[in-house]
């Protein structure tokens, strides 16, 4: 993982500059978390090859892959600029310290705000979903709610990050999508944000952040993680065996992890990549179905 930094270090623009620094701040190993959702959902929304680059599909996925992250991750900074003086991913460079000044703010505040362009254009449903989506990506980070701080709630919040599916979802196909998939995907986030804050929990504690991690401690966290990848994959068998077959990847790692030992401050970082993968699968499954089906 050094090596994909290292290189990703060498083209990216340098944090020392405004510019590079919000590049930083957006975490842009993390931008296909929400961007990823709308290309999956579009797929599967979409009547044939030509609403897959429609301007809308285009816009929200353009959105929800830069702009949507430098809000989440921007308001996330700000109110954990003290915690994150006890996160390890901050010292070893990994992630930017928070050190914004008036127009990083103004960055970060106009990014979400830029949301509110697709409000003419979407269904109700898709107001409903990105005025959620907004909402708790706030007030995941910030009082007077601040998720994050509260175990279970903190995980629960978290799906969030399927939520600009859902918006991609209505506005291309005028509904919702299957019931079955957004329990099932929301479910996979909850146990996903969960086991990223197991590397957090010795940091979390110094801080006194109580999280899900930190309440259950190491051992119970894994099998929390666990039951909702698993039960993620039952819920997803609803809309199709196959979705279900895929999220068993994610219980699978749990269990190879554990086994062969591997250090779970290593480990998260493979999960881009990994997340990436299955969700490249989803699509090219959508897209089977779409051109074949």
């Amino acid at each position: 993982m050094s090596t994909v930094t290292d290189r990703l270090s060498e083209v990216a623009p340098s944090e020392d500059t405004r510019p590079g620094y919000l590049f930083w701040l957006s975490r842009p190993r993390f931008w296909l978390y929400q961007g990823g959702p709308v290309v999956v959902v579009v797929t599967y929304a979409a009547d044939g090859p030509g609403e897959l680059f429609s301007p809308l599909a285009i816009a929200l996925f353009l959105y929800f892959t830069v702009p949507a992250n430098v809000f989440l991750y921007g308001v996330n900074d700000v109110f954990d600029r003290d915690v994150d003086e006890h996160n390890p991913k901050k010292d070893e460079g990994r992630e930017v310290s928070y050190r914004g000044d008036s127009v990083v703010v103004a960055a970060i505040v106009g990014s979400g705000l830029l949301a509110a362009a697709f409000l003419p254009w979407l269904p109700t449903l898709g107001v409903v979903a990105l005025l959620a989506w907004a909402a708790l990506s706030v007030e995941y980070s910030a009082p007077p709610l601040r998720f994050k701080t509260t175990p279970f709630l903190d995980s629960l919040s978290n799906g969030l990050y399927i939520l600009p599916g859902v918006v991609a979802y209505a506005a291309i196909e005028g509904v919702a999508p299957p019931a079955s998939a957004v329990a099932g995907a929301w479910l996979w986030t909850m146990g996903m944000h969960t086991f990223s804050a197991i590397p957090d929990i010795e940091p979390d504690r110094e801080a006194g952040i109580q999280t899900t991690a930190t309440y259950l401690g190491e051992s119970n966290t894994y099998y929390y993680c666990v039951m909702c990848w698993l039960t993620a994959a039952f819920v997803f068998t609803y809309t199709h065996w196959v979705f279900g077959a895929l999220l068993l990847v994610y219980p699978g790692l749990v269990f190879g992890i554990l086994a062969v030992g591997v250090d779970i401050d290593e480990a998260y970082w493979w999960y881009p990549a990994i997340n990436s993968l299955v969700g490249m699968a989803f699509t090219l499954i959508g897209l089977w179905v779409m051109l074949y089906g």
